[in-house]
């Protein structure tokens, strides 16, 4: 039977969660648009490894990207602009016992957010950060982003963006305790949903940018990586991504890569040529600020129950001596 394990079947009376049970709302983003493939395997992902719903937090920013935690039938909190990483850090530092996904655009992170971005890099929590870098700012009716590429034509740089685009990639290995760093494109769900997951059992920030298509404001912005898929270079390796041989004939390039190698990792970023696809990096040995910040006492309800009783007995009314 598809999906469900053998431990599900004899123990009938466990609770198994199907793809339904973590749909909300029906999506509102443009047909084809990129954000729809990343949903899907946030979704598969839950159903996969059967994570509760009330277990469960995504947390976004602003931006199309950010209507995520709208569809997703968990907690969710749609933050201010360039804000959700500090949103997301302050829910897993006080509640370490929940599964933590932020869900951002290529502006609202590496434009409004960066602050946050580098921070949250030095920070190392234990969480999934996922940037949808669709090069523009979609949202807000195509403005351009910081990895808008250089002649595009946006409402904000009518005769072309002048300047080179941001290497978001490169820029995050640049940064003190980085962990994890992976780049993704949404139109390979095998892939997406396989550098999900491995970012979701990594212990630490697992950073993922996917290059995601607009179909409204930026086309043909990856056609060159669509129309010729010579222009992919996968990554391979037995710790990191496996490549199953359906994708191996229509993607030939493809490299063993050791992501503990931060060398060959910012090699990798910093390609103009090909786009990698795959795990650039990981560190299982960086400490997470979670760890670093642990409580002597977890919050367990009733350790709350006793702080929230203590604080309202100071305001208490004696009805002897009232």
């Amino acid at each position: 039977m598809f999906g469900v394990s053998i431990d599900n079947i004899l123990n009938l009376d466990q609770k198994y969660y199907t793809m339904e049970d973590y749909q909300s709302d029906i999506p509102r983003w443009c047909p084809g648009c990129g954000d729809n493939g990343i949903l899907a395997a946030a979704q598969r992902l839950l159903r996969e490894e059967q994570i509760a719903p009330e277990k469960t937090v995504f947390v976004s920013g602003i931006g199309c990207s950010s209507r995520f935690p709208h569809y997703m039938n968990t907690y969710g909190f749609h933050g201010l602009h360039g804000r959700a990483l500090p949103i997301a850090e302050g829910i897993k530092i006080r509640r370490p016992d929940l599964h933590v996904f932020v869900n951002m655009g290529d502006g609202d992170c590496f434009s409004i957010g960066s602050a946050h971005w580098i921070h949250a890099l030095r920070y190392n929590m234990n969480m999934v950060a996922m940037v949808h870098d669709n090069n523009i700012y979609g949202l807000t009716k195509k403005q351009a982003s910081p990895t808008t590429p250089k002649g595009l034509k946006s409402n904000t740089t009518p005769k072309g963006a002048i300047l080179n685009p941001l290497y978001p990639l490169c820029t995050t290995l640049g940064v003190s305790n980085v962990s994890f760093v992976a780049n993704a494109v949404e139109w390979i769900p095998e892939l997406l949903y396989d550098i999900i997951r491995q970012g979701f059992h990594h212990k630490g920030l697992a950073f993922i940018r996917i290059l995601q298509r607009c179909p409204h404001y930026t086309p043909h912005v990856f056609d060159p990586l669509l129309n010729e898929p010579d222009n992919i270079l996968l990554l391979s390796h037995e710790n990191g991504m496996h490549i199953s041989d359906p994708i191996k004939k229509m993607y030939k390039n493809v490299e063993e890569h050791d992501p503990s190698n931060m060398h060959k990792a910012r090699e990798y970023a910093a390609m103009t040529d090909r786009i990698p696809v795959g795990i650039l990096y990981r560190n299982e040995n960086i400490p997470t600020y979670d760890d670093l910040r642990k409580p002597e006492k977890p919050n367990t309800p009733e350790v709350i129950h006793a702080a929230l009783e203590q604080e309202f007995d100071k305001f208490g009314i004696n009805p002897k001596t009232a």
